[in-house]
């Protein structure tokens, strides 16, 4: 019984090292697109308007890796999909730093 405990105990941790190192890619990637969002507001490029956007954008990420690993495997489509969304989010970012209107 202990053997069998604990042979389950260690697949367990072994699977769930190995998710999330898979989902470490678009984990680093939502906190450099959050610093990028600090630093713009910090700098004054981005104003509260946009920071409330992009805010609001990268709570919608967040919420759908999470849904994406709940059931603990990333499928291609979910990878793709949330590949697409922080292709997005990175541009506005952009576009928010580098526009006409400053935030003072």
């Amino acid at each position: 019984m202990i053997r069998i405990l604990s042979g389950v105990l260690l697949g367990g941790l072994i699977l769930g090292a190995f998710a999330s190192a898979y989902a470490g890619p678009f984990t680093w990637r939502e906190k450099r697109q959050q610093a990028r969002i600090c630093r713009g507001v910090r700098s004054g490029e981005v104003t509260s308007r946009e920071f409330r956007h992009l805010e609001r954008e990268q709570a919608s990420i967040e919420a759908h890796r999470r849904m994406a690993w709940s059931d603990g495997t990333l499928s291609p489509w979910e990878a793709r999909r949330l590949t697409r969304e922080q292709n997005h989010a990175s541009r506005d970012i952009l576009r928010a730093k580098h526009n006409a209107h400053p935030a003072w």
